[in-house]
C-alpha cells in the first residue's frame, strides 16, 4: 500500500454494464488459473459438479480439483468464452470437463445438470453450489419484488433444488459445499438481499449436514470476504473498485487461488470429521462464526 492521499486505492477503476461480469476484460487478472497450485491426489478418480465454474472462485475450484485428479462438471450462464477457459484448465490436467450453460435460478436447468451428470460421468462425488449475483441498493424502498425474487432464484433456490436432485447421486462418503459470505455475518446495508441470500445458506448448511450426516454425506460451507471476481466490477461503480477490499485487515482483495483451497480441504478426506462448518477465508475479518 502506499502512504499518499490515494493510500486506500487496492485496483484500478472498471467497471462492466452486464450481469454477470466476464473475467477476460479485468485489470489485472485475477488469479483464478490456479498456476501455482501444486495437488497430490486427494481427489483421484473424483467427479465434481461446480456452479458458477466459468471465471473467479468457480474457475479456481475447478482448477485445483482437476489437479487433485477429479473431472469436473462446470454450469455457468452464458459466459461461454470464459468457460471455454476452465475447460482447457481442467482438461490440461488430463482430467475431463463439461461445460453447460443456463439459469440455475430455473428448475428445468438443473434438472438438465443432472441428467447431463448421469449421461457423461454416471456418478457424483462433489457438489460445489457457487453461482451467484448482486444487485446494491442504499435503500430498502428502492429494491423491488422482481429484484428480489431474481436474487433468491438464483443464489438460494437454484442451490436447493440443485441439491435436492443430486444428494441421489452423491451417496456415502459425497460432499456438499456451499459458497455464502461475509456477509451473511456482518450485513451489507447495500447488498440487503444478497446478505439475505448469504444467510439463508449458512442455515441451509447447518441443518442439511445433520439430515445427511447418518446416510455419510458431509455438508459445508465457504464464506469469503472481498475476492477479485467477474461479480465485483459488474456490480460497483469504478470508484467503488478502485477501493475494494481495502477496509479488511490485509487491505486487500483476495484472490481466487487464495479461496479454493477451502472448498478443497472441504472435499477430501482432510475434512472428514467435519459438517455443518464454514470455513472464513477474508482478509482478516473476525467474525461470530
Amino acid at each position: 500500500m502506499t502512504s499518499s492521499s490515494d493510500d486506500s486505492r487496492t485496483l484500478p477503476p472498471q467497471h462492466q454494464d452486464r450481469q454477470p461480469g466476464l473475467q477476460a476484460p479485468m485489470d489485472p487478472q485475477p488469479r483464478a488459473d490456479a498456476a501455482d497450485y501444486r495437488g497430490s491426489g486427494k481427489l483421484a478418480g473424483k467427479v465434481a459438479l461446480v456452479t458458477g465454474g466459468d471465471s473467479g472462485i468457480g474457475r479456481a475450484v475447478a482448477a485445483c480439483f482437476a489437479k487433485e485428479g477429479a473431472d469436473v462438471l462446470i454450469a455457468y450462464l452464458d459466459e461461454h468464452e470464459d468457460a471455454q477457459h476452465t475447460r482447457r484448465l481442467v482438461e490440461a490436467e488430463q482430467r475431463r470437463c463439461v461445460a453447460v450453460p443456463g439459469d440455475i435460478g430455473d428448475p428445468a436447468f438443473c434438472q438438465s445438470l443432472i441428467d447431463t451428470l448421469r449421461r457423461e460421468f454416471g456418478r457424483l462425488d462433489v457438489l460445489v453450489n457457487n453461482a451467484a449475483e448482486q444487485h446494491p441498493q442504499e435503500r430498502i424502498e428502492d429494491i423491488s419484488f422482481a429484484q428480489l425474487e431474481r436474487t433468491f432464484r438464483t443464489n438460494f433456490f437454484g442451490m436447493f433444488e440443485l441439491t435436492r436432485l443430486a444428494v441421489p447421486l452423491l451417496g456415502e462418503g459425497g460432499c456438499i459445499i456451499n459458497t455464502t459470505s461475509v456477509t451473511a455475518y456482518r450485513g451489507s446495508s447495500h447488498l440487503l438481499d444478497y446478505s439475505s441470500t448469504k444467510g439463508a445458506i449458512v442455515s441451509f448448511t447447518r441443518s442439511l449436514s445433520q439430515q445427511l450426516a447418518e446416510r455419510g454425506i458431509r455438508v459445508n460451507a465457504v464464506a469469503p470476504g472481498p475476492v477479485w471476481t467477474p461479480l465485483i466490477p459488474a456490480t460497483f461503480s469504478a470508484e467503488e473498485v478502485e477501493k475494494f477490499g481495502a477496509k479488511v485487515p490485509m487491505q486487500r482483495p483476495g484472490q481466487p487461488d487464495e479461496i479454493a483451497p477451502s472448498y478443497v480441504f472441504l472435499a477430501s478426506r482432510d475434512s472428514a470429521y467435519m459438517t455443518g462448518q464454514v470455513l472464513h477465508p477474508n482478509g482478516g475479518e473476525v467474525v461470530n462464526a
